[in-house]
């Protein structure tokens, strides 16, 4: 569950000091506020959804995984999405969600 994708791990390879400081950057942005982890990978998967990128929703629902967050958890943040974007959007965002969680509840 934590292998990065692997056109991200060539883009790493390709331009080091670009992913290095791209990665400073986010690490920055968490920490300049109160949010902990697990409500920053919420929020994080909510603005992914809202822009409708499907490899960042994937992304943000293994990282809230990773910080602590329980699937129904992550689905409730999704379910939110409804009455903001509507509801072809979110069951678009769910979609993406359950892409990972069934594959996580799968090897459980």
């Amino acid at each position: 569950m934590s292998k990065l994708p692997s056109h991200y791990e060539k883009f790493l390879e390709a331009f080091p000091r670009v992913g290095e400081s791209y990665q400073s950057l986010g690490t920055a942005c968490l920490e300049a506020g109160p949010l902990d982890g697990k409500t920053a990978a919420l929020v994080k998967l909510g603005l992914a959804i809202g822009a409708g990128l499907e490899g960042a929703s994937h992304a943000h629902v293994r990282k809230a995984l990773r910080a602590g967050a329980r699937p129904e958890e992550i689905r409730h943040a999704v379910l939110l999405a409804t009455t903001t974007l509507g509801f072809p959007s979110m069951m678009r965002g769910l979609a993406w969600a359950q892409d990972v969680l069934e594959k996580v509840e799968a090897s459980s």
